[in-house]
């Protein structure tokens, strides 16, 4: 008597289901890495934009901790820079060539990007605004020395009260 394991049909449909598990890539395959999301950030960026040249991912801020939920917001921060390839246009879409290819142009405008993004590779969206490093850099230094100036005064208004203090609690000395 054969037993139903010995079949060659089982044995055949065992491998079929065995080879079809393998090529159907598993339902967690569905997020998109960090910087997955952000070079997707970055082809919208490019994309919105209405300047000549396309921009490249230049840095990548570290993910900060959080939520491994793909669908929850995940703050961003990445720099992107100018490349030599020239924006595309609807009619040259078809000799599209990756951003990543593209080499960075010799001094060219490198920008400060924020924002967030999903993981989420079916509904995965991005919200970033991205603005000139140099007005950026600008920006934080005006406001660092505000700062500094108010602490600076402050730091002298203490010195000069301690001084004061130090002059009017001195005890005039007695002549012999």
């Amino acid at each position: 008597m054969e037993t139903q394991s010995g079949s060659p049909s089982l044995k055949r449909w065992s491998l079929l289901l065995l080879l079809l598990g393998l090529a159907i890539p598993p339902a967690t395959a569905q997020a998109l890495t960090y910087r997955e999301a952000v070079l997707r950030a970055v082809d919208g960026f490019n994309q919105r934009s209405s300047e000549a040249s396309l921009y490249r991912l230049l840095e990548l801020d570290p993910l900060p901790g959080g939520d491994d939920n793909p669908n929850i917001p995940k703050p961003v921060s990445f720099t992107v820079k100018e490349t030599v390839c020239p924006r595309r246009t609807p009619q040259l879409e078809t000799t599209r060539r990756p951003t990543e290819q593209c080499a960075f142009k010799e001094k060219g405008l490198v920008k400060q990007c924020v924002g967030t993004v999903t993981l989420d590779q079916e509904d995965g969206y991005f919200d970033i605004t991205c603005e000139k490093l140099q007005n950026v850099i600008l920006g934080r230094l005006r406001d660092l020395l505000r700062r500094g100036g108010r602490k600076i005064g402050q730091g002298l208004e203490r010195i000069g009260q301690r001084i004061q203090g130090f002059f009017s609690n001195r005890e005039p000395m007695e002549e012999s």
